[in-house]
Parts: structure tokens; sequence; C-alpha cells
């Protein structure tokens, strides 16, 4: 099923985005190889990443808590567990 994931930081989080940015992004790019991922990128106020935003596509609830235990940015108490939001989408087909 298709998502939509809106992760804001926890206040003063920047230190700790920047400390896991690179294991963030190799394990974002490794779940878009496999599909998992459709497409992700950080939210920006005032030239500032404050936050995440992802599209996608787990089959269960048990791929989306894998993903989130092992989750850079979760395991390191950069996004705001009390705002994350998990949205399901429909995306437009490609074709």
């Amino acid at each position: 099923m298709q998502y939509l994931v809106i992760a804001y930081d926890n206040d003063n989080a920047l230190e700790r985005r920047l400390a896991v940015r690179d294991a963030h992004v190799e394990g974002t790019r490794k779940l878009m190889a496999e599909g998992k991922i459709i497409n992700a990128g950080a939210l920006i106020e005032d030239e500032v990443m404050v936050g995440s935003t992802l599209l996608v596509d787990f089959a269960t609830d048990d791929e989306i808590d894998e993903w989130l235990e092992n989750e850079p940015y979760v395991k390191n108490n950069v996004w705001n567990m009390d705002e994350f939001q998990i949205v399901p989408v429909k995306l437009l087909p490609k074709n």
C-alpha cells in the first residue's frame, strides 16, 4: 500500500540529523532500489532542513515497522514521532 510520510524533526535535531544523514540516505536509496520508497526529500524552512517527506509502498504494516525500527532518523531521535504522519495515498501510475 502506498503512503505519504511526513516527519518533522525534534527541536534542536539538526546536529543529530547531519551526523546520521549518510546512513539515512544509504538506507533510503536501498529501499528505493527495492521499490519500497518511491521518492523522498527534506522539508525546508528558512533554508534549513526541518523534517522529511517520503512516498512509500510497503506491502504490510510489518514492513513499515521494520523500516522504522532501522531508520537512522528514528533511532537517533531526529524525527519527532509524536508528530509523525503516515497517510494512505493512491499515486498516479507512471504509464
